[in-house]
């Protein structure tokens, strides 16, 4: 099997952590025939792809066998954002490779470095992805991956900026919206859900990301992420709040 390593994987403060265990505890209990679940947002840069590769890491260390497969055929970032390294760098393929009928399934799925956590890269980005996700591949792709792994994570396009989510959605068990705090107007969030029912995909919930929250016993953390067209970085807590912690 062909491997690569995420080198560029900061790990998350306890808020953080605390969130993302209680999604994954949310959609173990979403029923045992939901196991291909679909990420996506109404904008970019609202967290979808960094709660997606959390997602992955921590069904992973819950014991799980778990996919990650990168759907955003037009714009990904998680090679350059997570420093992803492939062994055999000048034979890299993915998903689009598969999807235009240039290589098979196993040549796609790659072991990570991360034990139980495999990814499908997205391979060459392309402009006109919509016929390729709209491919019998994708389908079959999807649900052998579903019968050999406990979780696949679709990490999808923005659907409120192009129709590939809607499409991918077709295929998946269920939907999770990612939304940045104070970033998406009601409609927009409205349309969104509108879309993907339209699809016949049940939508599992959604995650408030990009907000400050006090947690657990009265103590502070604070976890805010802030992402841009290179990469992301948590806010340091202040003086006070390292201090709160020590007493």
């Amino acid at each position: 099997m062909n491997t690569l390593s995420i080198n560029r994987f900061s790990p998350l403060n306890y808020a953080g952590a605390e969130a993302v265990n209680m999604l994954c505890t949310n959609l173990s209990f979403s029923g045992e025939n939901v196991k291909k679940i679909m990420l996506t947002s109404c904008h970019a840069s609202e967290g979808k792809s960094f709660l997606s590769m959390n997602v992955m890491r921590t069904l992973a260390k819950l014991g799980k066998s778990v996919v990650l497969v990168d759907a955003d055929l037009r714009r990904s970032m998680l090679v350059q954002r997570y420093g992803i390294q492939f062994e055999q760098e000048d034979q890299v393929v993915g998903l689009s490779h598969l999807l235009a009928g240039m290589v098979e399934e196993a040549d796609v799925v790659y072991e990570t470095n991360i034990p139980g956590a495999y990814m499908v890269p997205v391979g060459r980005k392309v402009s006109n992805s919509l016929p390729l996700l709209n491919s019998s591949r994708f389908q079959r792709l999807l649900d052998d991956l579903a019968a050999e792994f406990d979780y696949v994570i679709l990490d999808a396009p923005p659907i409120g900026l192009v129709i590939d989510a809607a499409q991918i959605a077709k295929y998946c068990d269920g939907t999770v919206f990612v939304v940045g705090y104070n970033t998406v107007r009601r409609q927009e969030l409205m349309d969104a859900k509108e879309q993907i029912e339209a699809t016949g995909c049940p939508i599992l919930g959604a995650v408030l990301n990009q907000t400050e929250y006090d947690n657990y016993l009265s103590k502070k953390y604070s976890y805010k992420s802030y992402y841009s067209h290179y990469g992301y970085y948590q806010k340091e807590e202040s003086a006070a709040e390292k201090k709160g912690k020590k007493e």
